[in-house]
């Protein structure tokens, strides 16, 4: 089973979706989803669907939803290709434990407690996303600003839109969804840090441009931005992107920019107009000149 949730949900069985229309079901599978091969509990499938304050019936219902999926997947495992190898007269749903071969109820399982999705060794975006970004994060740490880049990208590739994009979530798939939305902006960061170590602080400048338009109060990113804009000779700009920033987070929060930022601003200020910070990190220590 192949799972894709760094954008609109995807899930295949034998290339098949099996992503159900209705909101409740889809938001069940999407659950299942982004926990797959795990256990997730009843109690966490009720919240999800119907928060603090489920009805009589939630359990029951969920049961409901759990064999709809497990009737799309069964459609899935019977398609052609994969019918040919079915057992004359195997229902869909029915376990094939004889034949060695899944069915439903083995890919989507009932297990003590609760249900677990079983992938039994698809592709699931978001893991791949977090072994390629893993990948970028120890390059960057032995100095490989390159291979840094290149593999933090690869990760970033794998996002097509904010993760689960169009589903009505509840407080379970929202964290889960606010959780991979932080560390896909914690590979952005790096990816740009290490494109700032390589000298390629122009080509970032529309990039940065519209993110800090998207992330206005996201210091890293206005950090990042203060330094290209200053190793393109842009210092005006890069001090009125901090006053900016700075007059966004007194209003929304009543704080000023964190120290590593005020550090930066004033390494701006002192520096030469043709010298400029390697990167954000570097310019609260030690200013590393570059020409414009």
């Amino acid at each position: 089973m192949d799972i894709e949730v760094l954008g609109a949900l995807a899930v295949r069985e034998n290339g098949v979706s099996v992503v159900p229309t209705a909101p409740k079901p889809r938001r069940v599978l999407s659950l299942l989803a982004l926990h797959a091969d795990q256990v997730v509990p009843v109690a966490a499938l009720v919240e999800e669907l119907w928060g603090a304050l489920p009805p009589r019936s939630a359990r029951t219902t969920l049961q409901t939803y759990v064999l709809q999926l497990r009737e799309l997947i069964g459609a899935a495992l019977a398609t052609p290709g994969r019918q040919r190898e079915r057992e004359a007269g195997e229902g869909e749903g029915e376990s094939e434990a004889g034949s060695g071969r899944p069915g439903a109820k083995d890919v989507l399982a009932t297990v003590p407690g609760g249900y677990r999705l079983r992938t039994r060794g698809g592709v699931v975006d978001h893991r791949e996303f977090e072994r390629r970004a893993g990948t970028g994060y120890r390059a960057m740490d032995t100095g490989d600003y390159a291979g840094a880049a290149r593999r933090l990208a690869g990760a970033l590739d794998l996002w097509s839109g904010p993760a689960l994009t169009g589903l009505q979530t509840g407080s379970q798939i929202g964290m889960e969804a606010r959780r991979l939305e932080e560390a896909r902006l914690c590979a952005l960061a790096q990816r740009i840090d290490a494109d700032l170590c390589l000298g390629r602080h122009r080509e970032l400048l529309p990039e940065l441009t519209v993110l800090v338009n998207q992330h206005r109060m996201h210091e890293s990113l206005h950090g990042q931005f203060m330094v290209a804009l200053h190793r393109a000779g842009r210092r005006g700009e890069a001090l009125d992107v901090y006053r900016r920033l700075r007059t966004t987070l007194i209003a929304e929060l009543g704080l000023e920019p964190s120290a590593p930022l005020g550090r930066l601003q004033r390494s701006i200020l002192a520096a030469r107009p043709d010298s400029a910070p390697a990167t954000v990190s570097a310019a609260t220590s030690q200013l590393t000149a570059r020409p414009a």
